[in-house]
């Protein structure tokens, strides 16, 4: 249960890192909440933020040099 989670956690990570660099999302102030959104699971399911956000904190974690070539 905690790997799907971890799962669902790097993909909306993916997902935050895409917008932002793609100018679709301003940047927010330390405090400010993330906008709503769903992305796919692993399993194909949409997750919302909001839905992982209800069950506690959620900490997004970037390491964006991890989906880049080397």
């Amino acid at each position: 249960m905690t790997t799907n989670r971890s799962v669902t956690l790097a993909l909306v990570l993916s997902t935050l890192s895409v917008l932002a660099l793609a100018g679709a999302a301003s940047a927010l102030e330390v405090g400010q909440k993330a906008p709503d959104f769903t992305v796919n699971g692993t399993d194909g399911k949409p997750v919302k933020l909001s839905d992982l956000t209800a069950k506690g904190p959620v900490v997004i974690y970037t390491f964006i040099a991890a989906f880049t070539p080397t």
